[in-house]
């Protein structure tokens, strides 16, 4: 029979507490846990419970990532400014906005990103600017629009893309760069949609999957398109149309999908640059949810409409992510 120092070419080690990196198959000894442990890679994805959201709401802002998300403004039973940070384990509720609204989009991180676009009881074109610490009012849209979608890696770099403005019964294509300043108009997406799900490095790279357009009879939409700084390519759709103000996280080449009306309301999809690959399901379907995370292993989703209204938060963890077992000894 094979030893394990035959096979990895050295002695199980001892540790006082869990190495930071441990190499896929490694065997070691917590002293301190007196647990023998291993490391190795999920095979499939899957969502896990994290804290609770302290204010219950859908149709809310948000960015940033898994272990460092923002939520942001939103219904409760009615508008909230309400700002809270996740820092991978609980929220923490910091400034507010300074204008309640709901159905905006945030492009950015949890330290410094922008919150553009939204309603009160108008569509509206309203910028603020967040600096890790509180909200400032900064310039304008140039369209007005709510349930609209947005990405972006700071408060100087952030990309609006599609939305619904009113009376058009149906979603605008129109995009919009921010620098920091001001706001440009760009290239506009093929399909006209709102309530669509986006991600993206920054306001160069960017994907939008997913939303409605009732006058185009795509009510839930599968359009998946990428903008590549010039204009958006149509690309690969998803395998379930969805229009509800579904979430999204990640990049153009590594993205994860969730979210939706009945009867799909958990539905979970992943993105490899090339197609979309149906996931395991968030465990409490929601639509109107909030968003967050870096690729399509790694993500966050909170609040939303079940209904009810939630506050839980949802942890998605990829196929292939590094993951540390106990071993089993008796």
């Amino acid at each position: 029979m094979s030893e394990y120092k035959g096979i990895q070419g050295n002695k199980v080690r001892n540790y006082t507490s869990d190495p930071d990196n441990p190499k896929e198959g490694q065997v070691w000894y917590n002293e301190t846990s007196n647990t023998l442990k291993v490391s190795s890679l999920t095979t499939s994805g899957s969502w896990a419970t994290g804290g609770n959201m302290n204010s219950a709401r859908f149709v809310l802002g948000s960015m940033g990532t898994k272990d460092a998300a923002l939520g942001a403004g939103g219904i409760t039973t009615v508008l909230t400014a309400a700002t809270e940070l996740y820092n991978g384990t609980s929220w923490t509720e910091v400034n507010d906005l300074n204008t309640a609204r709901q159905g905006f989009a945030c492009g950015g991180i949890q330290t410094s990103g922008v919150a553009f676009g939204g309603y009160t009881t108008t569509p509206q074109v309203l910028t603020e600017s967040w600096n890790g610490t509180s909200w400032t009012e900064v310039s304008d849209l140039n369209t007005a629009r709510y349930s609209l979608e947005g990405t972006g890696s700071s408060n100087t770099n952030a990309i609006a893309f599609g939305g619904y403005t009113d009376p058009v019964p149906f979603g605008i294509a129109n995009t919009e760069k921010w620098n920091g300043t001001s706001w440009t108009e760009v290239a506009d997406l093929n399909n006209g949609r709102y309530a669509l799900a986006g991600a993206g490095e920054d306001n160069t790279s960017a994907i939008a999957a997913g939303g409605s357009n009732p006058s185009t009879g795509n009510p839930q939409a599968a359009f998946t398109e990428i903008w590549n700084d010039t204009s958006w390519t149509e690309v690969a759709d998803l395998n379930v149309g969805r229009g509800a103000g579904l979430g999204g996280a990640g990049t153009v080449t590594s993205t994860l999908v969730f979210g939706n009306a009945p009867p799909t309301v958990g539905a979970t999809e992943s993105w490899n640059g090339t197609s979309w690959t149906i996931e395991t399901s968030l465990s409490t379907g929601r639509t109107e949810l909030g968003d967050a995370g870096s690729n399509n292993t790694s993500a966050l989703a909170f609040g939303g409409e079940g209904p009810p209204v939630l506050n839980a938060t949802e942890e998605w963890t990829g196929a292939g992510t590094p993951l540390t077992q106990t071993i089993d000894t008796d």
